[in-house]
């Protein structure tokens, strides 16, 4: 975990720790004593690719450093059901606050990356990849995007900031793709940028427009059948790198990625979270 990334990490923790916590756990301050230790085992309920491991020793690191968190599985292992993978030893009231941050967490990360790897087995064996999408949680899509990694997928851009991607309101509201194009390219050379360009096309007209601009690093092929996306890799000649996006999902998908497309994007691994059961038991 790179520096910048774990600064990042550790701010998501400590407001998601104020949110829960506030001025103080007084259910626990009322009823436990300050001084009692606990060993809180961690079981996983059903079968899954495992994730947020790492971040749930961060969380316990944050909240206690003197919480001992171990773990006999890493961040992608595959979990059989009903299966005791972790400990928390320490304050008992300190595993207590932890608890639900860590559980919330390890939950939908391992939703996300179960789902993501179940995707990526599919389409591996034709040489396409999976890529997410920003339809993610308002404020939590770091860790949403850590989970397809964990998953096995690729993160498409974090933001508005790292990637142009030029979409149909765009090239709408610019007066057609050639503007659009053109304002770009400007845009560009003054402010002296360098990020990849993508830009999404809705039919073969479109994309003979695009495939011949040398500033286009991928095109996105939005809501093409895999017949039509058939023609396109056809004619690119692999002269840029293919993206296909829009109805895409675990019945279908294999039929995009037979088509020899670079990347496939699905939102719905991380907008349709299928948290997976994980739970927390004091003893």
């Amino acid at each position: 975990m790179d520096k910048y990334f774990q600064k990042s990490v550790f701010k998501l923790i400590n407001r998601a720790l104020k949110e829960d916590i506030g001025s103080g756990d007084i259910t626990s301050l009322a009823t436990i004593h300050p001084s009692q230790q606990s060993v809180g085992t961690v079981l996983v309920k059903e079968a899954c690719i495992i994730a947020g491991v790492e971040l749930a020793q961060l969380i316990s690191q944050l909240l206690d450093p003197s919480i001992v968190c171990t773990f006999s599985v890493k961040d992608g292992d595959h979990v059989s059901a009903n299966k005791s993978i972790g400990k928390l030893t320490g304050s008992t009231v300190s595993i207590l606050k932890a608890e639900r941050l860590i559980l919330n967490c390890m939950q939908r990360m391992s939703g996300i990356a179960t789902k993501t790897n179940i995707l990526v087995k599919i389409i591996a064996p034709f040489g396409a990849q999976l890529l997410d999408t920003r339809k993610t949680t308002p404020n939590n899509r770091l860790l949403e995007k850590w989970a397809v990694r964990i998953g096995g997928g690729v993160n498409h851009r974090m933001g508005l900031y790292d990637t142009i991607l030029i979409k149909d309101n765009h090239i709408a509201a610019a007066g057609g793709i050639k503007e659009a194009l053109k304002r770009c390219k400007a845009y560009i050379k003054k402010e002296k940028l360098s990020v990849p360009v993508i830009v999404e096309v809705k039919n073969e007209k479109e994309f003979a427009e695009v495939v011949k601009h040398p500033m286009v690093d991928r095109v996105l092929l939005d809501n093409f059948t895999p017949i039509k996306l058939n023609r396109i890799v056809v004619v690119n000649k692999k002269k840029k790198v293919l993206e296909a996006s829009g109805g895409i999902n675990k019945t279908n998908i294999k039929l995009f990625a037979q088509t020899g497309v670079d990347f496939i994007s699905v939102g719905d691994i991380t907008h349709h979270i299928e948290s997976i059961d994980i739970s927390l038991k004091i003893h």
